[in-house]
């Protein structure tokens, strides 16, 4: 998007979408707004996993193009901007580092697809170099992360989206809203499940570093260790260097449905058991996780629960929610569908299944330069994913734990406040001063 242009458009259609909320119509760019090139420019920062899907959906969208593709490894990356060449016919930029694309004025967006442990400073040097940032579940690595994502999009009047894509379902808003109004009595507690097939990923132990990586760089903010086959390119996820197991993973969305159901923040109270059952492999997560977060003033709970593949289900649900109230109960299937259930002889209720553009919703906040409009603000980053982390600091410790929501420390326990950041390795360092 040209610099030139970037004032004139945006100051139109920010007024445009403003007069339409304030008048309750649906919010509609029209096409002549824009100029043949002069759409949001996104890059898509790590595009071996989730960063698929962002390219993808951000290359659909009428007033967005996907104008970089990010990646540490070479090999990934140009595996990609080789598909995206003969998908949509044009070459696309390529950069290894991040800081790079930062740099790049030409950028508008960013879109963070990378491992959970560059999430956070990925967002804010974004932020800092003036972009707009998509930023995927869970919107933080540890608990203190959450905290300076919120101060730098207050600071630098950043438009952020956290990639929980159910605060965009059409069907989610109505569930939602159907709790608000009472439709099961007085709803106090949600469960989130999370069952999936998570197999056993042996232990490949050290090897070299393969051709393409840039493994300091994918490193980043962690530790540094040898580098091992069992990191890149997913299985990070179950070491708590560079992921948070499976309730900081698919987890995230169903933390998050849970807390926006029953409008709580952080808990006072939480309990987490389980461990490694199955597999004698090198995952430092656990494979069964149950976690209880206690809102005694509130008189609410949540339990959540993980467990791979094979189980039962759960009302038909193996991914999902299900909320209890006074009346009746709930069932949330995925991210787009929920059923209801009623009385005593669970007389069906009402239903819905219609999903959302979670990327749209991203790029009208963008064009409007209003945060407001995001479905899924910065402040569900920190929850949802705040959420999770407190649930892992319970298993690691071994004990039930007495939380300040105010001051997000734990009460009279120094080796969990330990556990709610962590140390950064420099130069790739999430700053105090944001």
């Amino acid at each position: 998007m040209k610099k030139e242009n970037d004032l004139n458009r945006r100051d139109f259609i920010k007024k445009t979408t403003t007069a339409a909320i304030v008048l309750g119509f649906p919010t509609i760019i029209p096409a002549s707004a824009f100029g043949a090139n002069d759409k949001v420019q996104v890059a898509v920062l790590g595009v071996n996993g989730r960063g698929k899907d962002h390219i993808k959906g951000f290359q659909s969208q009428s007033h967005a193009e996907v104008a970089c593709l990010c990646d540490p490894d070479k090999v990934v990356l140009q595996t990609r901007a080789d598909e995206f060449e003969k998908q949509y016919g044009r070459k696309v930029k390529v950069q290894q580092d991040l800081r790079h694309v930062f740099d790049d004025k030409s950028i508008d967006a960013v879109s963070i697809a990378t491992p959970n442990h560059w999430h956070t400073l990925a967002a804010i040097w974004a932020m800092q170099a003036g972009k707009d940032v998509y930023v995927e579940k869970p919107g933080t690595h540890n608990l203190y992360e959450g905290k300076k994502l919120i101060e730098a999009a207050k600071k630098y009047k950043s438009v952020v989206q956290h990639g929980v894509q159910l605060r965009s379902s059409v069907a989610m808003q109505e569930a939602v809203k159907h709790l608000r109004d009472g439709l099961i009595g007085n709803v106090y507690m949600a469960r989130g499940l999370v069952f999936k097939w998570r197999p056993d990923i042996g232990d490949k132990g050290v090897s070299k570093v393969p051709y393409g990586l840039n493994y300091d760089l994918w490193t980043g903010p962690a530790e540094k260790r040898e580098f091992s086959e069992n990191y890149v390119h997913y299985n990070w996820h179950w070491f708590w260097n560079y992921g948070n197991g499976d309730v900081g993973n698919q987890g995230i969305h169903e933390t998050d449905l849970c807390m926006w159901g029953l409008d709580v923040g952080l808990p006072e109270k939480i309990t987490s058991m389980g461990g490694k059952f199955l597999w004698e492999d090198c995952k430092e997560t656990p494979e069964v996780l149950s976690s209880v977060y206690h809102y005694p003033k509130e008189k609410k709970i949540i339990q959540f629960e993980v467990r791979p593949w094979m189980t039962n289900m759960e009302d038909g649900v193996g991914i999902g929610n299900i909320f209890y109230g006074s009346e009746g109960y709930m069932v949330v299937k995925g991210y787009d569908k929920y059923e209801t259930f009623l009385g005593k002889d669970k007389t069906v209720g009402p239903t819905r299944k219609e999903g959302g553009d979670h990327y749209k919703n991203f790029i009208d906040a963008v064009i409007a330069k209003n945060p407001a409009l995001c479905n899924a603000p910065v402040e569900t980053a920190h929850l949802a994913s705040g959420l999770a982390h407190l649930g892992n600091i319970a298993y690691r410790t071994g004990r039930e734990l007495t939380f300040d929501p105010k001051t997000e420390r734990f009460v009279g326990d120094e080796e969990a406040n330990t556990m709610l950041g962590r140390k950064y390795r420099a130069p790739y360092v999430v700053p105090d001063k944001v």
